[in-house]
């Protein structure tokens, strides 16, 4: 369901032997700069939530994936253009399929944290929140 003034996204909690992968975001991003989160995007007009975020996983780390199952949903306001958006988003726990993971920007980094590391990077509450949906009943 597209809604006047919001965006869709879909983010990928991918868990791989205890360990969660965050990345980093470009200093270059308007949104966010610099700061430790999960892969996570914009949906495509009419694309459904499981296939948008399998394919923002690879345009975002190179990684393919396999959606283990739904782990929440959630919501936040940005800015854009000067106008108030609400992003609705859907939280996956994600399985990788592949391992080398590639990152779009030369100054983007990522760690493959167990949960008890998460504190030692720069990730806001909100990614930690999400985080802690997928960990639940894992």
């Amino acid at each position: 369901m597209d809604i006047p003034g919001s965006k869709r996204l879909a983010a990928a909690v991918v868990l791989s032997k205890g360990r969660v992968l965050l990345v980093r975001r470009s200093e270059t991003e308007r949104f966010l700069p610099r700061v430790w989160g999960v892969p996570c995007g914009k949906l495509e007009p009419g694309e459904q939530p499981e296939d948008g975020v399998l394919r923002e996983l690879k345009e975002e780390t190179g990684l393919l994936g396999e959606v283990v199952r739904k782990v929440g949903e959630s919501s936040f306001m940005s800015e854009y253009h000067g106008h108030e958006i609400t992003n609705w988003q859907e939280n996956f726990l994600v399985r990788p399929l592949s391992r080398h993971i590639t990152l779009p920007e030369p100054d983007q980094a990522h760690r493959w944290l167990r949960p008890a590391e998460l504190h030692t990077v720069d990730i806001d509450e909100y990614n930690l929140d999400i985080v802690r949906q997928a960990l639940t009943n894992v």
